[in-house]
């Protein structure tokens, strides 16, 4: 079919909604979460009957990190196992939720700043299943994904969210997944069932304190937040989920926060919902 055929076809099947779907940026934390029925995935459960059911779920993960940016467009994504050392449990999971390659290439037509790839290779990252599995455990809401350009700062996947401003109109979820503050080389074992070091407790209320306030060009501008901020984010892939987040909200909108707990020493579950 062709990227005009299903430009079409997605027209015809998802049609503006009186109300907008919310926005959420998830904290996804251990990819164990994924079969767990802890504090956090409940939570996740619990969120997914409090708003609207979503025609499709579009996730921006951390675990997509490429050149440029794509978008999944096959019928069926299948789950990547994009992790080691876990339990054989984890890598048996399967999470056969469709994909919906019309509304792959309305995604790509409603970016303007960068040229979007249809793909074909990817499918659900850890970032992606671990969390909608327990959203929709039916797999019955079709799941995409977005990339991550890792060539690009953060101003830039700001504005490119705004683009996206148009599916919200439509009935899908855009979900970030990442952390907040997300350190592994200092992860202590000894704090993996709760609590974080000083700095990463102080960068994760200043980081809530500028969301709530909508000081989004302060968090746009993190490398200038100290060297707390240079702790909690020493890579960029896990906090860049959030700017996708904050780049779709709109003027009138509230915040609120959720799973706002930091986990052995160098993380954080806090999550975001807009709208």
């Amino acid at each position: 079919m062709s990227g005009l055929a299903e430009f079409k076809t997605f027209n015809a099947n998802l049609q503006e909604q009186d109300s907008l779907m919310p926005v959420l940026f998830i904290g996804h934390g251990s990819p164990m979460n994924g079969i767990e029925n802890n504090a956090f995935s409940t939570t996740w459960a619990a969120m997914a009957r409090d708003i609207p059911q979503p025609k499709a779920v579009l996730v921006v993960s951390a675990h997509w990190f490429t050149r440029g940016t794509h978008v999944t467009a096959m019928d069926f994504p299948k789950t990547i196992h994009d992790f080691g050392g876990f339990p054989q449990a984890l890598f048996d999971v399967q999470y056969p939720a469709p994909g919906d390659p019309a509304l792959a290439a309305e995604t790509a037509g409603l970016i303007h700043s960068a040229v979007v790839g249809l793909d074909h290779d990817w499918g659900l990252d850890h970032g992606a299943w671990t969390v909608v599995r327990h959203m929709y455990p039916q797999a019955n809401i079709p799941v995409l994904q977005l990339s991550i350009d890792y060539t690009k700062a953060p101003e830039y996947h700001y504005q490119l969210a705004k683009e996206l401003y148009a599916l919200r109109k439509k009935g899908v979820l855009i979900l970030g997944s990442g952390n907040m503050v997300h350190n592994l080389r200092m992860m202590s074992w000894e704090m993996i069932n709760g609590g974080g070091y000083d700095w990463a407790l102080e960068m994760n209320e200043r980081f809530k304190s500028l969301i709530l306030n909508r000081e989004h060009q302060r968090l746009l501008d993190y490398q200038n937040l100290g060297k707390e901020a240079m702790l909690a984010i020493p890579t960029p892939e896990h906090y860049l989920p959030l700017m996708y987040t904050l780049g779709l909200q709109n003027t009138t909108e509230g915040v609120s926060l959720f799973n706002d707990k930091a986990v052995g020493g160098s993380l954080t579950m806090t999550s975001v919902r807009i709208g």
